[in-house]
């Protein structure tokens, strides 16, 4: 067989249908057209962490009702793209073990030979319930049987308290099916309601929908009244995730940094999972310059380092990093973080 340049190349000759997400962060779908351009290194991954690409790719064949499922986790090189000798060789070896016919059931051979793909990785439970509920809901496919529970459960019918019963798969059903029906009406009533147990879950669900405003608005509404609840005010950021350039969202975020109620989960949260918001410079500004005034110089640090590594931010950092204006303290925060990586690069082995 003739080698195969990339993973779009070998799911087109396994006559493939394919859909590509990456869950390193939030669950975001990426176009064929732009992975196939990441592929090819004509762009940067968009959503890296830790210097790595955590991808979802789902393919089925046309006559298929489910679709397979790979977790791909691939190193970047210090401009976001793709580790090319890693891309190769994680195509051989799935090309070694299955050939082009990716829909096999793989001997035990075979199964070895997959099982000892360094590049694979298995997500935590919560980004596999709601990868599978946004496939399934793409895919005009039902809903899993914890559905209707989780319905019945957030439409009040049953006492707050009777939540045991509520799944995860059920809560990541809803979350992905918001537009269904009421659903929408049926959270925005509930949500002041909802025990911790339940929110957290539902929390890490919404982070991967678009929200309607009557939603954002009660979402916004919950986390001002949870000021004092550090961890669910967090995870209440968390739903603000793929709406945080709504203006409702970045209003929000401006008064937090202003009255500067913004814990360490919060700088994580918001720096990990709403990075859009720091393509407003003066944004940016004013939460570097907070995070340096209330965090230590190790979270300081993490989150920078987080930031910079986004394609779409590094630009606003390096301007951050040379505005006349910034702080004694930020420049200091700054320095000690460069130093610090100038040491840890010179005391690796050459």
């Amino acid at each position: 067989m003739t080698s195969i340049p990339t993973i779009s190349a070998l799911l087109n000759l396994s006559g493939s249908q394919c859909r590509f997400y990456d869950l390193g962060r939030k669950i975001d779908k990426i176009s064929r057209q732009d992975f196939e351009k990441i592929e090819n290194n004509q762009l940067p991954y968009p959503f890296p962490i830790q210097r790595h690409a955590c991808i979802a790719i789902a393919f089925w064949q046309k006559n298929s009702q489910q679709p397979y499922l790979w977790f791909i986790k691939l190193p970047l090189d210090e401009r976001g793209l793709f580790n090319q000798a890693a891309l190769n060789h994680f195509i051989a070896i799935i090309v070694e073990a299955l050939g082009s016919d990716l829909m096999i059931d793989p001997s035990k051979k075979q199964e070895e030979l997959l099982k000892n793909n360094p590049y694979l990785f298995t997500p935590s439970q919560y980004k596999l319930a709601a990868l599978n509920s946004i496939i399934n809901f793409g895919l005009k496919q039902s809903p899993s049987q914890h559905y209707q529970q989780c319905v019945t459960y957030i439409s009040g019918e049953l006492d707050w308290s009777n939540w045991h019963n509520v799944g995860v798969q059920g809560l990541t059903d809803f979350a992905a099916r918001l537009s269904s029906k009421n659903n929408t009406e049926l959270l925005v009533k509930a949500i002041h309601h909802l025990p911790k147990e339940v929110l957290s879950p539902l929390c890490a669900a919404l982070e991967n929908e678009k929200l309607p405003v009557a939603l954002i608005d009660a979402i916004i509404a919950k986390i001002k009244c949870s000021q004092n609840d550090i961890q669910l005010k967090a995870q209440l950021l968390r739903c603000i995730a793929s709406n945080c350039k709504h203006p409702h969202n970045e209003q929000l975020v401006n008064e937090l940094i202003d009255q500067k109620q913004l814990s360490t989960d919060d700088f994580i949260t918001l720096s990990g999972r709403c990075w859009l918001l720091f393509q407003n410079q003066h944004r940016l500004m004013k939460f570097l310059e907070l995070m340096v005034n209330s965090q230590t110089q190790q979270i300081f640090t993490a989150v920078f380092k987080d930031l910079v590594a986004i394609p779409v931010i590094r630009t606003n950092i390096f301007q951050c990093m040379r505005d006349p204006n910034r702080s004694t303290k930020l420049s200091k925060a700054i320095g000690l973080l460069f130093n610090q990586t100038v040491e840890n690069n010179s005391n690796k082995p050459h």
